[in-house]
């Protein structure tokens, strides 16, 4: 059975076909902007658990409007990193400013500080889309997974808030739960389907593992569905999928495809020759630091050694297309790319 596929506008990737050479001849059309590198879980999948990567810090506003700004013709925007973004005091007003230019604006939360009181705020921004990780179907997982036992306050804050949307008629934002894909939690991936139809949710989305080669907490290869995909799993997924289609919910993938596909291996031999982000997006930490993408502080440490430009120092135009972008694109395009992006198409997701 297939998964229902998102309309366009959410797939935004899926309707970029840039002309890969080492000099990108269009600007991006996606920012990630790591609005906050704070955050108040000890998630066993995260890096920044386990090391910093970099000094704690909100995106200043200065900042944020400087590199929205420099992109007159962008068409989304995705306000989260390795921080939960529901910390920044401005996020609102961050929303509410792309939005008066036009843009997709969504970010990822981990549901703790989602609380009724918000709710009308947010809605106010125009939010087109709350992505909330919640990683199991039960509390002992989720706190096994999270490092704290925030699950019931998050079930309880999410069915509230699109309980106050039904009863209110608004659309936005497209609500939806996230599960990452484990060894230690795929076999509740029915269960979580039938969590968020009981929170009034529509969209369940399994995520990649991202892990580097050396592993961190749960973030790790015996952990990883991806690259150890079995029948056992492949049986959950078949199940979560029909469970959904009979209570109304669509789950899906994390990137272009469904459950299914995003499990299976790529070519081998070039595992990460599909990938379109370092033509199509830039990613920004708090600090202003340019990264590929937003895999790269999950697959590989040491952000020194993949930065590609400072937004404090320079312009997006004098990043984009600097020797440090053309450089990374054309080992992307040849045998040994990157370090960050070894494992992609293998272990995580194009």
């Amino acid at each position: 059975m297939m998964s229902i596929t998102l309309n366009e506008s959410r797939r935004y990737f899926e309707k970029v076909a840039p002309t890969r050479t080492a000099e990108a001849v269009a600007p991006p059309v996606c920012l990630y902007l790591e609005v906050t590198n704070r955050c108040n879980l000890l998630c066993e999948t995260c890096p920044r658990t386990f090391e910093a990567l970099e000094p704690p810090a909100d995106m200043s506003w200065e900042l944020f409007t400087r590199i929205v700004d420099q992109v007159p013709n962008l068409a989304r925007a995705v306000l989260h990193g390795v921080g939960e973004p529901m910390l920044v005091r401005a996020l609102p007003r961050m929303i509410r400013y792309l939005k008066d230019r036009n843009v997709h604006v969504l970010f990822n939360t981990n549901g703790t500080l989602l609380n009724p009181r918000k709710f009308p705020e947010l809605i106010a921004t125009g939010l087109d889309e709350l992505r909330v990780s919640v990683d199991a179907a039960d509390a002992a997982t989720y706190k096994l997974v999270r490092g704290k036992d925030f699950f019931h306050r998050i079930v309880r804050d999410v069915r509230a808030l699109t309980r106050y949307q039904a009863e209110n008629g608004f659309t936005k934002p497209v609500v939806s739960l996230w599960l990452t894909g484990m060894k230690e939690t795929v076999q509740q991936l029915p269960d979580f389907v039938r969590l968020a139809a009981d929170m009034g949710v529509r969209e369940v989305h399994l995520q990649r593992l991202v892990f580097d080669e050396t592993g961190f907490g749960m973030a790790r290869k015996e952990s990883s569905l991806f690259e150890q995909n079995q029948g056992e799993e492949r049986i959950a997924i078949e199940a979560a999928q029909a469970l959904g289609a009979e209570l109304g919910v669509t789950l899906d993938a994390s990137g272009a495809t469904e459950p299914g596909l995003s499990l299976k291996k790529a070519d081998e031999a070039q595992p990460w020759s599909g990938c379109r982000r370092p033509w199509s997006l830039m990613y920004f930490t708090a600090h202003g630091r340019a990264l590929p993408c937003c895999i790269a502080p999950f697959s590989a440490r040491g952000y020194e050694t993949y930065t590609l430009g400072d937004a404090t120092q320079q312009s997006l135009r004098e990043i984009w297309n600097g020797a440090a972008y053309q450089d990374f694109r054309e080992n992307l395009l040849g045998d040994t790319p990157p370090k960050p992006c070894q494992g992609c198409g293998l272990r995580w997701s194009l």
